[in-house]
């Protein structure tokens, strides 16, 4: 008894230190936030002046990370909302809506009088009522040199048959934060941590909330068991037997003065609702079975057609006191619920038909004849070199090192398919971090995201699909040169109205400019990439 006793009093001192540190963050933060308000309402009182839904043909969106990417529940069409971007020098963050008609292979921008503000790292679920509707919760404004947040605690629908926007306030929700999961069930919106960061402080949270979609009103639920620890970014999906999974994440901690160290979580829980218990939940925590994905945080998680959920990429990052470096990722898991187990995503390659017509070709590229004296040669790693050009002059020469596939994944009947398989590399979106992914009629979409090159930060627009029914081959929609893309190096000050226009985002005239051409599991037979960058 009194061990127990002394577990308990422990866990309420834990519950007082977070309390106290909630307290401290948002004294802190106040400031910043009533700075950035200011801003917000500038931009709020701009979009204002739409007063009528436009919709216009557009190019692709600009390059972006953290926005979210969904899926029409009776459309074949993906919606894509907000986001940001990071040129050297600016932040700049985005509202816009976008339309991607799957069919016609083309984009619409929707504009919709009273849009939500700019934001990223939102959370979006889609519910099929009322010819579906989007709902948004959360996310983050932040200043144009990126040194202040503004988290928002607000809760939005876009109503997709009358495209409208609706603010549904409602007291009692969480509190403002950036980097939550949410997800629907049954009627509900389920949220579950996130972070808030001002400029010398930040939280984590391992809270979880349901908003009710027929009675609009949040309530606080307090599971038993015990949970996850405070995170942000961790994978969250319904089970087909209904419970919640929660998987991984990354949250910091300060380890003294100044210092911080990351954690990326790779454990898993299960949050059950409790029959016959109404609003009663437990925390399970579980451990899958497989072949599990390595830490990482920034993955990006959609819901595969057998109710698998499915992890692509993200970032390994290395941490010493004074530097992090990261290895970006593009593998692809599966977590089967039914068997707490983690596959791996294994291509198999394009369709050995294809090959054969290929085999026509007269003119064989040089080196064919070694490849094909050494059996073993086409197994070998393949490596694709190419050289970014920073705005310095300096050249970062990033190296992607692929694979070979597995005999399984890709028969070797044809000694003459060597020369050709290594002439044409594998397409497949590059290793990266904060992409989005939504899933529809069995495909996969992937757009956007992020990786580094040194001290410069490369945001994607590009855009791919891979049938998750065949598991053949990745197709580029979209692509996207990242040697194309802007960069501008640090100054130690800047035009206040340059600012001002860097957070706002881009503006009409800017779009064509702007918009480019070009948003889990361990490959073992598909082909698996590592990334490193050599100066």
């Amino acid at each position: 008894m009194g061990k127990k006793g002394k577990k308990e009093k422990k866990g309420r001192g834990a519950e007082k230190t977070a309390a106290k540190m909630e307290k401290k963050v948002s004294k802190r933060s106040r400031k910043e936030e009533e700075d950035l308000e200011a801003l917000i309402a500038h931009f709020q009182t701009l979009d204002a002046k739409k007063t009528q839904v436009v919709e216009t043909p557009c190019p692709p969106p600009s390059p972006r990370l953290n926005a979210s990417l969904s899926a029409h529940p009776e459309k074949d069409e993906l919606i894509l909302f907000g986001g940001e971007y990071f040129n050297g020098q600016k932040t700049l963050l985005y509202n816009e809506l976008y339309i991607y008609n799957i069919r016609k292979d083309s984009w619409t921008r929707v504009e919709i009088p009273s849009a939500p503000p700019r934001r990223c790292a939102h959370q979006a679920v889609v519910v099929p009522q009322g010819g579906g509707q989007v709902w948004i919760f959360g996310g983050e404004f932040a200043s144009p040199d990126g040194e202040q947040f503004y988290h928002y605690k607000d809760l939005w629908v876009l109503h997709l048959a009358t495209r409208t926007w609706e603010q549904v306030r409602s007291p009692g929700g969480p509190s403002g934060r950036s980097g939550h999961r949410m997800v629907a069930w049954k009627r509900q919106l389920i949220l579950f941590g996130g972070f808030h960061e001002s400029t010398r402080d930040y939280i984590y949270y391992n809270d979880v909330y349901a908003f009710n979609l027929d009675t609009f009103t949040w309530s606080k639920l307090s599971p038993s068991g015990t949970g996850p620890t405070p995170r942000s970014g961790c994978q969250m999906t319904v089970t087909p037997q209904g419970s919640i999974v929660i998987y991984g994440g990354y949250s910091k901690q300060r380890v003294k003065k100044d210092v911080d160290r990351g954690t990326q979580h790779a454990d898993m829980f299960l949050l059950k609702s409790e029959e016959g218990g109404e609003g009663r939940w437990t925390w399970t925590r579980i451990n899958p079975s497989g072949a599990k994905p390595s830490p990482r945080s920034g993955f990006s998680v959609a819901v595969a057609p057998n109710h698998q959920t499915l992890l692509f990429g993200g970032v390994c990052d290395e941490e010493e006191e004074e530097s992090l470096q990261g290895d970006f990722l593009n593998d692809l898991y599966f977590y089967d619920a039914a068997k707490n187990r983690w596959f791996a995503g294994q291509l198999k390659g394009p369709k050995l038909e294809k090959r054969k017509r290929r085999r026509g070709k007269k003119v064989e590229p040089e080196g064919a004849d070694k490849q094909e004296s050494g059996g073993a040669s086409t197994q070998a790693p393949l490596e694709v070199v190419r050289e970014v050009v920073a705005e310095d002059g300096t050249v970062v020469t990033i190296k992607q090192v692929l694979s070979a596939p597995s005999p399984a994944g890709r028969p070797q009947s044809d000694e003459e398919d060597g020369p050709d398989e290594a002439e044409s590399p594998t397409i497949e979106p590059s290793p990266r971090s904060n992409a989005m992914l939504a899933v529809k009629h069995g495909r996969l979409y992937l757009y956007g995201g992020m990786f580094e090159a040194g001290n410069r930060q490369v945001t994607l627009s590009d855009l791919y699909c891979l049938d998750l029914h065949k598991m053949e081959e990745w197709t580029a929609l979209v692509e996207m040169d990242p040697e194309t893309q802007e960069w501008l190096e640090e100054t130690d000050s800047e035009e206040d109205s340059d600012a001002v226009e860097g957070a706002e985002g881009r503006g009409e005239d800017e779009e064509d400019e702007d918009s480019g051409e070009d948003s889990g599991e361990e490959g073992g037979g598909a082909t698996q990439s590592g990334i490193s960058i050599i100066h």
